[in-house]
């Protein structure tokens, strides 16, 4: 039964919080937010501009306010909402000031230029967002998309349909089911040779780095921006079940389920009496 309110929505819809790290513009984003128009309502936060590999930082215009902007999505017409701030900023000013109206149901972060695997997603501003949806009491879906490195930092010309599929079918599963302990991310990495029939697999994390950054002649006037970034990885030692593996090798879909509890899986007794405290 349909419950419309004052403004027209149809409260009896969940509502999923859109963001991204590559700013409210992104081709992705609004490819996102076309794949999922059928299953919810939408609120679109995003930075205002490109915030790749902003982490969860804080890093943005501390007094950022939002703005509000129209969006042309398959002939639908959005209203969306951004700020010179960062992903996880986004995040909090749409579950601050859209929550108290209405508290999502989920919460998505992409369709990002370029994957995110192995260690390396800690630098994500995608997974960034997802993890600050998290953290606020959202389950979080990431998703991200191979695209070419140089890609990376401004937006090209790219095929968004699987990506976008797959960001659909676990977004429906997600807002349907409630997810297993200790799993309060979905991490989705596409390869961009899959298809919608490409098989998909749960995977863990990588257990070294995916991307190498590396300046070529180092020196005190060296920037960052001049660094060469490459995919490098030893395939040798990398775990089967890995999201690289799964990803670069067989070349699947990798969803990873990422937990906020951060805390090592040794054995906190034996850590204790290592480190001098003999009462344990």
């Amino acid at each position: 039964m349909q419950q419309i309110d004052s403004t027209g929505n149809d409260r009896s819809k969940p509502l999923i919080l859109v963001t991204n790290d590559d700013g409210i513009h992104s081709p992705g984003l609004h490819a996102l937010a076309s794949a999922l128009l059928p299953l919810a309502d939408l609120k679109i936060v995003a930075p205002s501009d490109q915030m790749t590999a902003a982490g969860r930082g804080l890093s943005g215009d501390r007094g950022a306010r939002l703005e509000s902007v129209q969006l042309d999505l398959k002939g639908e017409t959005i209203e969306a909402w951004h700020a010179p701030c960062s992903p996880a900023q986004a995040v909090i000013l749409g579950v601050q000031i859209f929550g108290p109206e209405r508290f999502p149901n989920l919460l998505i972060s992409g369709i990002n230029y370029g994957e995110n695997m192995g260690r390396d997603i800690t630098m994500s501003g995608t997974v960034g967002a997802a993890i600050q949806g998290a953290c606020m009491g959202l389950p979080s879906l990431a998703v991200s998309l191979e695209t070419p490195i140089d890609l990376h930092f401004k937006y090209g010309e790219i095929d968004w349909r699987t990506a976008s599929h797959f960001a659909a079918r676990f977004a429906r599963i997600m807002l349907e089911k409630t997810l297993p302990f200790d799993v309060e991310i979905l991490k989705l990495d596409v390869p961009s040779t899959a298809t919608p029939e490409t098989p998909w697999r749960i995977t863990r994390l990588a257990d070294q780095s995916y991307f190498s950054a590396r300046i070529p002649s180092p020196g005190i006037n060296s920037s960052l921006k001049d660094s060469e970034v490459k995919v490098m990885v030893d395939r040798e030692t990398l775990a089967k079940d890995s999201d690289i593996y799964t990803f670069l090798v067989d070349r699947q879909v990798s969803v990873t389920p990422l937990s906020l509890d951060y805390t090592s899986r040794t054995d906190l007794k034996k850590l204790s009496k290592y480190l001098g405290n003999h009462d344990e």
